[in-house]
């Protein structure tokens, strides 16, 4: 399954996480195309639409803590799927559980702390975009 080099899913609970992260991708590469989800239903509703019409993103933003279906869940549902096993995925909390973070890198997943300012917060988006490609 072929991924879409410029298009980042980013699924978040929290608007105002999600829009500056949004906000961040489009001033460090403005041909990023961000694609917006409020919890794990609806990525796995639009990651299941990407994979039939073949434009998978390039990259999974995943919060852990949200309403309806978290990101450990969801997480394991994407890593369940085999059309979807080659999208990479970044776990990126405000939560700094050393037994989550231990629990990610058992699956091959880096969980990333939300920084607290902003030039930090710009440097880890750059690593996201490197990821893509």
């Amino acid at each position: 399954m072929e991924t879409t080099h410029r298009t980042i899913l980013c699924v978040d609970d929290d608007v105002d996480d999600r829009n500056l992260l949004c906000e961040m991708i489009n001033k460090i590469d403005p041909d990023f195309q961000v694609v917006e989800a409020e919890n794990g239903v609806q990525a796995l509703m639009y990651l299941s639409k990407a994979k039939k019409e073949h434009h998978l993103p390039c990259l999974v933003v995943l919060d852990i803590n949200m309403p309806l279906l978290g990101g450990k869940e969801t997480l394991e549902k994407i890593q369940d799927d085999l059309g979807l096993t080659k999208v990479p995925v970044v776990v990126f909390t405000a939560s700094e559980n050393p037994n989550d973070k231990a629990s990610f890198a058992r699956k091959g997943i880096e969980m990333i702390t939300k920084p607290h300012d902003y030039q930090n917060f710009h440097k880890l988006v750059q690593g996201f975009l490197r990821m893509c490609g």
